[in-house]
């Protein structure tokens, strides 16, 4: 399946879209990237002098009928999706292919946010343009992946935890420096494996800090605690993990001081296990979903695991009735498929698959507002991404 989010916005909070703009096993869609400020909340300390920035960036991020592409993948990653196109995992062809997206004209009418690895945010394009300089001039706002990856968490039922706090106050204001204004921490829970209160806790402590310091250096968090698709649950199982984990994000957020007019919630969406046998329909995944960020605030979500044109649905149901937040979408390999398989490595194919990454922003971008229309979809759209145990 592809990967997926969706994002919500209130008058001043962001989550995986209307203010601002998403394991070491497989990862589930999310939605997009909702702001609010809950009234339930009590925010004692602004986040530093950089406090009005970013609620501006979260509101840009959030605007409407755009969302998130999301390029951070790491080098090893990255080289599997070449590989798979038979392409050596070379930093030229890195290069070649994250050039291909950024340039894309008219991106920005339906992309308001990119999240970058940190080797693309220093890098230029194939013809010496900053990456994150195009990106401005496209109205679209750089952001960076700051975690250090997944590690086995001791004591937990075979659980991991992310790591990264360690310098991360440092790492963030050379990222703001670089051009970055909102960061991205991926950070899991699993289904399968409990999950267990420590893994729970430890989700949540972590999201909360890493939300802390990039605030204190100006840049935006995604708070993403991503409930993974692995498994043959059903949905009510994912949809009670999932009430547990944010209400405990909140709560470590609140006892952090985060601004909660400066954050970008990503939640994933509400769905079965990616190996359950219960299939269910788009508008039973939005009325779940909605229900989860009814009674735990507002999130953001992302699609991982899900075809291009699934995560799409889903995302337009969302979009189709009432609800307090602007739900968005912050994409990775549901926005990047067919664009990666049409180019092929080839600089003759660059137009063609351009077009297929601006064809899938904008399919999205009309979920966002409600009004997709799936007749005339590809085959290759419809082909399921999921990958069990699927790490980036």
């Amino acid at each position: 399946m592809a990967s997926a989010s969706a994002s919500l916005l209130k008058s001043s909070l962001v989550l995986d879209k209307s203010d601002f703009f998403k394991g070491q096993n497989l990862r589930q869609s999310s939605a997009s990237i909702v702001r609010c400020t809950p009234s339930s909340f009590v925010v004692r300390a602004s986040a530093s002098s950089y406090a009005d920035e970013l609620v501006k960036t979260a509101k840009t991020v959030a605007s409407p009928g755009r969302g998130i592409l999301a390029m951070d993948e790491s080098n090893a990653t990255c080289g599997k999706r070449l590989a798979s196109i038979g392409l050596e995992n070379t930093e030229a062809n890195r290069q070649a292919y994250r050039t291909l997206l950024v340039t894309a004209p008219g991106l920005g009418q339906y992309i308001s946010g990119a999240i970058l690895f940190e080797e693309t945010l220093y890098q230029s394009t194939t013809e010496g343009k900053k990456m994150v300089d195009v990106l401005v001039e496209q109205n679209i706002v750089p952001g960076i992946k700051v975690d250090k990856g997944l590690v086995p968490l001791a004591g937990s039922n075979n659980e991991s935890w992310c790591q990264g706090l360690d310098g991360l106050a440092s790492r963030t204001a050379a990222y703001y420096q670089q051009g970055a204004r909102f960061a991205k921490w991926r950070t899991v829970v699993s289904i399968p494996n409990g999950p267990t209160a420590l893994a729970v806790k430890e989700a949540a402590w972590g999201l909360a800090r890493y939300a802390a310091i990039s605030q204190d250096n100006g840049l935006v968090p995604i708070v993403e605690p991503e409930i993974l698709l692995d498994g043959e649950h059903n949905i009510d199982r994912t949809f009670e993990v999932a009430q547990k984990v944010w209400a405990e994000v909140f709560f470590y957020m609140a006892e952090n001081n985060v601004l909660f007019e400066g954050i970008l919630l990503k939640p994933s969406m509400v769905t079965p296990g990616a190996e359950s046998k219960e299939k269910v329909k788009p508008e039973v995944v939005a009325d779940y979903t909605l229900k989860l960020l009814k009674r735990r605030i507002p999130p953001a979500f992302l699609s991982g695991g899900q075809s291009e044109v699934e995560a799409t649905l889903n995302l337009n149901a969302m979009n189709q009735g009432p609800n307090p937040w602007h739900v968005s979408f912050s994409y990775a390999r549901a926005l990047q498929n067919t664009c990666l398989k049409t180019w092929g490595g080839r600089p003759e194919n660059v137009k063609a698959a351009q077009d297929a990454l601006l064809l899938r922003a904008k399919a999205n971008s009309a979920a966002q507002l409600g009004k997709y229309d799936p007749s005339g979809e590809s085959e290759e759209a419809k082909k399921e991404l999921f990958v069990k145990g699927y790490s980036y």
